[in-house]
């Protein structure tokens, strides 16, 4: 028999190097702060495992080797269960290593199901659904950056999971009609499920204590089949890479009798591990292994045991999948009841681990190491969200940086080679011809932990998506934080041309330009003292920001033309589409983006000349360029159209036709509000430190004094105050008068998308109509597949940025300038409260008003049941008149800005305000 292993580490046992200089301060508040500073590297030992598996492998792009590209029929949920995945892996509550070799989930079974329950279910576009939400319920409960402590929660029903019936119902309806959901079945009915917790708590970076427990909330006895499970990614099957796990049982009698299972799992790169169970549960070793035999009627398969070797022998009965000799690269421990009663719940421990198994491993060890990491998880909270919150509000933000450290997830994925296909699998013949998907991005090439914005419908990334969630990843995780800003930029990323890449359905679209914006206020948040982490990543973006300048200024005049731009179907037709010969689109959003993107790099250039007088130059350069398009969004082309219509008193884009004449798109909309964004501070200090910004300010005065009339100033005890501003006050008066009217742009819960006046405009283009109208909630459109919609819901991330910009405002002008608040009311507040308003009505999606949050709607979150009023939803966007969340329920990314908003503000830098 193996000794003993020691006791787990404490919190006086975790070692902390002296800080070696001011930026590599350790932050001693918590044994979690303490495992942070051990683990400023991405590659240190406490970040090696987590929940990074993925929820949905299935129906991606990666995965989709099918001639047609159509990856959703590509790779369909009802393949997942038998065939390999090439990419990834997926599964319920699930932990893997960062390279994602060694994997373990929870699979669970209620004797009536046709399919284990193994990952997430929903339904494709073509099934009815708006393809951005699963069928399915469960929540991040907690979590800390090292994954020292996290807890999953999923609800399984005990009736027959009603697949068919989800896919018939949603089928029938229209876009006029609200999703079938699984509430809507009744399967939940008289909370008739199981609520099972997986909780992982990390003796040491390389033992991970782990518990399943179930807890019956039926009024009845009902079965229950829990099968926690680990496998070996399927690495060797494509002909790239030979390297193969080996999962072996453990048969050791002495261990078994003990109350102890064991699979030992050897792998060429991970070294060894063992998954240890509590107990006496069955163990069944099947192969990682594509079942070609049952899903495409071939012959013979590689091995006799494939993927779904488990499945067949819980739920149909049938042994032949599972391998005799108790080995293979996919094994399961099964533990079954026939009847767990009303009330109670069931648990089961295991132990992943590098020290062989011994007795007494689930013991008071065991339990003490989930008290210490349950513990220690307060104490790093109790330092991260401020004390001075609710309980309501604490418990939000806590799990909203959950849902954050949950959707931390593997990505792994080499267009190449998906392209050209594996040695053993080739591709289509024509998959790497040009016109298809992705091809002109060969050389990305990813194999990284990357915040998603969900764990459903995004286990891949979305660029800006994951530039929004670095501002709360900043609060508990600063270095992962700046890591994943500064990997958009890297080699394996970002195209050669300089562009960042969008998602991956189409790398080639255009997200708005905000990585800027994140990388300052994400050194800010972490002290303004990682100057190495703010010049890495400033370097990258300045061929970025060339790119922006070479490929949407079409004739150079300053005004731009983004496309796409994330906020899909906004506009009166699809901006990323191609628009009749000779036409093109000067777009309102596009030129303010890049307004804001001059000021954010002119901000961090300035920063940095602080400290080394080279970058002066560079600071000027941003400036100028930012002076430029100012004066363009007023005037541009021979025909002299403004995207300012001075009539209306907003901006819009403008299409301009191929003889040079211009039709501004009256539609007024979040393209109209974001010439907002274009300002910042210009600190007093510029002239002492920064002369060479100082001296070409001078000349412009004196040689161009039109260029410069964006730049205000004021007297200040402290010096002159000035202000770089897109927009002046009379065009910002007029425009937030519209932003602010309940009627228009203001809704109880943020700024809305579409002005809520906006009848149905119909326009012609290129001898087409196009319209658009008001739609508060889920889009009644096809365009982008009906995914989202921007035509009115609020949406998260522009209000936080609307809000930063009008705070920047409020600081300058002071109680000089004042508006109604809100319009027509008479109640005159400064641009601070008009910042506040919007931040606060943010935070009410989230507040109970009678009980319910708003966000929770009509959906079965807002029941009068503590079952589930205890689990706030992060939803993709909002209704913009009810505030019910909408889009993905789950996608907690850029929604956990919540957090960040109900944490008081960071006081201004005295150096900046």
């Amino acid at each position: 028999m193996p000794p003993t292993r020691p006791r787990v580490p404490s919190v006086k046992d975790i070692p902390v190097a002296p800080p070696p200089g001011p930026q590599d301060a350790v932050d001693p508040r918590s044994a979690e702060h303490a495992r942070l500073a051990e683990s400023t590297d991405q590659n240190s030992p406490w970040r090696m495992w987590g929940p990074y598996l993925a929820g949905r492998q299935w129906g991606t792009v990666r995965e989709d080797y099918s001639a047609s590209g159509d990856a959703w029929a590509g790779f369909p949920f009802d393949h997942a269960v038998a065939r390999a995945y090439r990419w990834g892996e997926d599964g319920l509550g699930g932990f893997c290593d960062r390279y994602g070799f060694l994997n373990f989930s929870v699979a669970l079974w209620n004797g009536k199901d046709p399919i284990l329950k193994e990952r997430l279910f929903g339904l494709t576009n073509g099934e009815g659904n708006h393809g951005e939400d699963a069928k399915e319920h469960w929540w991040a409960v907690d979590g800390t950056p090292t994954h020292s402590w996290v807890q999953w929660l999923y609800r399984y029903p005990h009736a027959e999971y009603p697949y068919a019936k989800l896919r018939e119902e949603n089928g029938k309806r229209s876009r006029m009609e609200r999703e079938y959901e699984l509430a809507d079945t009744g399967v939940l009915d008289e909370d008739r499920f199981f609520d099972v917790l997986v909780t992982y708590a990390k003796a040491d970076h390389d033992d991970i204590c782990i518990t399943v427990s179930a807890t019956n909330h039926g009024p009845e006895a009902a079965p229950l089949h829990l099968l926690p499970q680990t496998w070996f990614r399927n690495t060797w099957s494509w002909g790239g890479d030979k390297r193969q796990g080996h999962l072996t049982q453990l048969l050791a009698p002495t261990l078994t009798a003990s109350g102890l299972e064991a699979v030992e799992a050897e792998h060429g790169f991970l070294g060894r591990y063992w998954l240890c169970a509590e107990g006496a549960p069955t163990v069944l070793c099947c192969d990682n292994e594509t079942d070609k035999v049952t899903l495409f009627g071939a012959t013979r398969n590689e091995s006799k045991y494939p993927k779904d070797g488990v499945n067949r022998r819980v739920v149909h009965g049938d042994k032949s999948g599972i391998n005799p000799a108790d080995s293979g690269t996919k094994a399961a421990f099964w533990y079954r009841w026939d009847a767990v009663a009303p009330g109670e719940t069931v648990t089961v421990k295991l132990r992943l681990t590098t020290d062989e198994p011994y007795d007494g491993m689930f013991d008071e060890e065991f339990d003490a190491v989930l008290a210490a990491r349950r513990e220690e998880a307060d104490a790093f909270y109790a330092t991260v969200i401020h004390p001075g919150l609710s309980d309501a509000d604490r418990h939000v933000a806590r799990r909203a940086y959950a849902g954050l450290l949950w959707t931390k997830q593997l990505y792994r994925f080499d267009v190449s080679q998906w392209l050209d296909g594996d040695p053993d699998v080739p591709a289509p013949a024509d998959r790497a011809k040009k016109g298809r998907r992705n091809t002109t991005w060969r050389h990305v090439a990813l194999a990284d932990v990357i915040s998603m914005p969900d764990e459903w419908e995004y286990p891949w990334f979305a660029a800006w998506d994951t530039a929004f969630h670095t501002i709360p990843l900043a609060h508990v995780d600063p270095d992962f934080a700046k890591e994943q800003l500064v990997l958009m930029c890297r080699e394996w990323a970002m195209h050669p041309n300089g562009q960042l890449p969008a998602y991956e359905w189409a790398f080639g679209d255009v997200n708005p330009p905000v990585h800027a914006w994140a990388a300052w206020h994400v050194y800010r948040i972490d002290g303004y003292r990682d100057r190495e982490f703010l010049v890495r990543v400033f370097t990258k973006l300045l061929l970025n920001f060339s790119w922006w300048v070479n490929r949407k200024d079409a004739d150079g005049s300053n005004v731009f033309e983004g496309g796409f731009l994330g906020m899909d179907n906004i506009a009166l037709f699809d901006r990323s589409a191609p628009l009749p010969p000779g036409y093109r689109l000067e777009q309102s959003d596009a030129t303010s983006w890049m307004a804001f993107y001059c000021q954010q790099m002119f901000k961090i250039a300035l920063e940095l000349s602080r400290y080394d007088k080279a970058w002066d130059g560079t600071a000027t350069k941003f400036l100028e360029h930012f002076l430029s398009i100012a004066q363009a969004m007023n005037s541009f082309g021979s025909s002299e159209v403004s995207l300012w219509d001075e009539e209306d008193g907003f901006f819009y884009d403008v299409l301009v036709a191929p003889d040079g004449t211009a039709q501004p798109m009256r539609v007024r909309s979040m393209v109209g509000l974001l010439p907002i964004l274009g300002v910042t501070d210009v600190p007093h200090w510029i002239t002492q430190e920064v002369p060479d910004v100082t001296e070409r300010l001078r000349w412009l005065q004196r040689r161009r004094p039109e260029l410069v009339s964006p730049l205000r100033s004021r007297s200040a005890p402290e010096g002159r105050k000035m202000l770089l501003s897109l927009v002046d006050q009379e065009r910002l008066r007029r425009i937030l008068t519209r932003m602010f009217d309940t009627e228009e742009f203001l809704s109880p819960f943020g700024i809305r998308s579409l002005s809520k006046s906006t009848g149905e405009v119909i326009a012609k283009v290129g001898g087409r109509d196009a319209r658009i109208e008001y739609e508060p909630g889920e889009s009644r459109t096809a365009l982008f597949g009906g995914n989202s919609n921007w035509r009115g819901p609020v949406w998260f991330p522009v209000n936080v940025l609307l809000a930063d910009k009008l705070r920047t405002l409020g600081r300058h002008y002071g109680d000089s300038f004042t508006i109604e608040l809100p319009t027509g009311s008479g109640n005159h507040c400064t641009l601070v409260d008009a910042a506040d308003l919007i931040d606060n009505g943010l935070t009410a999606l989230f507040r109970p008003v009678g009980g319910k949050r708003p966000a929770d709607g009509d959906r079965i979150e807002s029941s009068d049941s503590p079952l589930w009023r205890e689990h706030p939803t992060f939803s993709e966007f909002f209704d913009g008149d009810t505030g019910e969340g909408l889009g993905a329920t789950h996608q907690t990314g850029w929604t956990a800005l919540v957090a960040h908003l109900l944490n008081p503000r960071l006081p201004p830098d005295p150096r900046w305000s």
